[in-house]
């Protein structure tokens, strides 16, 4: 592996991003840039990204998490709290196309990295930034973590609807979508690059980023002005739908249609069941959704998990079993397909690794390099900026950078 930059196969191969990002949100998001073949710099500081000690451990400083999210990327360590930090990044700025961070804006201006001073360093510079809440309103610059977004953004009041009791998400639902969304304003503003010749200055919010998530589908009664009723998308809300229970468990079926509907009541020689309901009325079915899922379940708990996936597949009804996160390596699909990868790392050993799931047929993203040891790649990306072995040696004794080394046990 460790495919040097200049032989990556994807369609961003050439680019070069300046990772200036921490946790989650940013470095998923510059980690899909790696995949696609981006020529990625993770900047941490000498004590490293503070989600190198969440999750699950071998050795010190190299978690599941870690080892998830920041493939296909360089890592460099300085200190930008220094002089000599700032020099080395603006040393790098002029091979840089992207520079992504999800700092507080006072923060990484205090650091002297702000948009306006790297931008008047290289002019057609991209600068994305991920933050918390959008600049121009009262809540800029406020600290936000994924349950502080979702609940703000009333995920946690969604998730919490039929008990009563508001809840988070058991994944980190709000950092990986804005970390998708952050990937995908990155690519748009290389684009409008490619096409003008210039840079600019990107804001992906995560609070209005998870709002225009979260209201796609439930802005309901007020996308008219007057509001002609209440927020929210009544047939979720309604609950209702719910993965049906078998003989030997559940299984996750939807009869999406009404001859999805009626083909399945009469599948089972459920006659009256078909015709309890107005079933082409989708309005009604809404409605009764509740009464629906209850005689579904009425029928599938009398069948076996496979007599249902059986039934459903020869009806053509979207179904499944349900999967736990730990069955999922065993998923006869994602087997298939090869999702999960048995790779080496060189100093985790054998690990589990899931691939970069979009295809392209003539530009394949791919695993270039393992997550790197914290400084890894100090000592080359400092060489690509111009600073000696005694220059190095020098700010390494300082303790502005970390030198990588071959094992963190």
């Amino acid at each position: 592996m460790d495919t040097a930059p200049a032989n990556r196969t994807g369609p961003l191969a050439g680019y070069r991003i300046l990772d200036l990002t921490a946790v989650v949100l940013g470095p998923l998001a510059t980690q899909i840039l790696g995949d696609y073949g981006a020529d990625v710099i993770k900047v941490e500081p000498p004590s490293g990204d503070l989600m190198r000690a969440n999750g699950v451990s071998k050795n010190r400083g190299m978690s599941s998490i870690f080892l998830a999210i920041n493939r296909n990327k360089r890592s460099l360590s300085i200190d930008l709290k220094t002089p000599e930090g700032l020099e080395i990044i603006h040393r790098l700025l002029p091979g840089v196309d992207v520079v992504v961070h999800n700092m507080r804006v006072d923060a990484i201006e205090r650091l002297g990295l702000g948009y306006d001073a790297l931008s008047a360093l290289k002019p057609d510079l991209v600068y994305c930034m991920a933050t918390g809440f959008g600049e121009s309103g009262p809540d800029a610059g406020k600290p936000a973590f994924d349950d502080v977004i979702q609940a703000a953004s009333g995920i946690a009041s969604l998730i919490g609807n039929e008990s009563g009791m508001p809840d988070y998400a058991p994944t980190l639902l709000a950092d990986k979508t804005c970390g998708l969304a952050l990937a995908n304003a990155v690519l748009a503003a290389l684009l409008h690059r490619e096409r003008t010749g210039q840079g600019q200055l990107v804001e992906v919010p995560m609070l209005e980023t998870m709002v225009a998530f979260t209201m796609a589908e439930h802005l309901g009664g007020l996308s008219f002005e007057p509001p002609i009723g209440p927020a929210g998308y009544a047939r979720l809300l309604a609950g209702g739908r719910k993965p049906a229970p078998t003989r030997d468990g559940h299984i996750a079926m939807l009869p999406y249609t009404a001859a999805h509907w009626v083909a399945f009541f009469k599948g089972v020689g459920r006659d009256d069941l078909a015709q309890k309901y107005n079933l082409e009325d989708r309005h009604e079915r809404n409605a009764k959704i509740r009464q629906i899922y209850a005689d579904m379940a009425s029928v599938t708990r009398l069948m076996s998990t496979d007599e249902c996936l059986a039934l459903c597949e020869r009806l053509d009804i979207p179904a499944t079993r349900l999967y736990s996160i730990d069955e999922l390596p065993q998923h006869p699909h994602l087997q298939a397909v090869g999702l999960f990868e048995a790779v080496n790392h060189p100093s985790e050993g054998p690990i589990r690794s899931v691939r970069p799931s979009t295809l392209f047929a003539r530009s394949p993203a791919q695993i270039s390099m393992h997550a790197p040891l914290l400084g890894q790649h100090t000592d080359e990306m400092m060489r690509e900026a111009g600073f000696d072995e005694e220059a190095i040696a020098r700010l390494e004794a300082r303790g502005i950078i970390t030198r990588g080394r071959a094992s963190q046990t």
